[in-house]
């Protein structure tokens, strides 16, 4: 098959839902697994940029999403194996840092992305470990005295949104509840007061276990009960987890049987979200909407 000429003529236009079919299959040609309706989610959520060829092909996207007036994360940067390395990402990447101005950006870079995001001026600020797998066998993990494992009830969103957005820095009011709607949740109970959650989603292949947001513990016991409360109730499911490596859940998680399959480095630019230190977001909600 002929490779395109490095000047061949390409669009950037905005991307928009009906576009999702196409950015599914650009996904699958860099072997993601994102669902359709995974990429449906971010779209119907966020704005970006498509890139398109003189054919009227997409071949290549980003997206960004906004929390509040001062924070944004990017992602789903996908540029098709035949067209990189002709400056399509760098030009998407120009695009949405112009369209989000100054805000606090967050992105999450592979290897191969990293040298962009730097040339941009986005520094490292922590890096991710993926955890994947179907066969795992959750302990059970005790709480502290007065704390309890309870069912999400809809009265419970506003608290939901408060804690996630003070453990992730970023406003999470209108991103919290859309997520209710496409997930199930578990609510951490410290004497009637909700003081952490855990969601779990269909995603991709199987499924995802996050945001995990609990105050911090010298053991990390009540992440792991969130975390453990899942996976108990879907033995068997192929189930990932995304966790910042310094909050050293790690170690633990591949020996649940959820192996490191992948490393993940956060970039940020203009500054990082002011996160309440008294709170940890243990798990991402992905790396896309951190």
């Amino acid at each position: 098959m002929a490779q395109p000429n490095k000047n061949e003529m390409i669009e950037y236009r905005a991307f928009t839902l009906d576009d999702v079919p196409a950015g599914h299959a650009l996904s699958m040609s860099v072997k993601w697994r994102h669902r359709v309706e995974d990429w449906r989610f971010a779209a119907r959520h966020g704005s970006g940029f498509a890139a398109v060829d003189a054919s009227g092909a997409l071949v290549g996207t980003a997206l960004a999403w906004r929390f509040g007036a001062s924070a944004a994360t990017l992602g789903m940067f996908i540029v098709s194996p035949a067209h990189q390395r002709h400056g399509i990402g760098r030009a998407l990447l120009d695009r949405l840092m112009a369209k989000l101005g100054t805000r606090t950006l967050l992105i999450h870079a592979s290897s191969e992305g990293r040298p962009l995001c730097e040339e941009r001026g986005f520094a490292h600020i922590g890096t991710i470990h993926q955890h994947q797998g179907a066969a795992f066998q959750p302990p059970l993990v005790s709480l502290p005295p007065g704390e309890r494992l309870r069912p999400i009830g809809t009265k419970d969103t506003p608290r939901l949104a408060e804690l996630a957005s003070r453990a992730s820095g970023m406003d999470r009011s209108e991103m919290l509840p859309q997520l209710l709607d496409v997930a199930s949740g578990i609510a951490l109970d410290r004497d009637g007061e909700l003081i952490g959650f855990a969601l779990f989603r269909r995603f991709g292949d199987g499924h995802v276990i996050g945001p995990v947001v609990a105050p911090e513990s010298p053991d990390q016991s009540r992440a792991k009960a969130l975390i453990s409360y899942w996976l108990a109730l879907n033995a068997g499911m192929f189930v990932r987890v995304d966790t910042p490596l310094r909050h050293g859940l790690s170690a633990w998680l591949e020996g649940l049987g959820l192996p490191l399959v992948d490393t993940i480095e956060q970039m940020a630019l203009n500054g990082t979200p002011p996160a309440d230190d008294t709170l940890t977001q243990f798990a991402l909600t992905s790396q896309a909407l951190w």
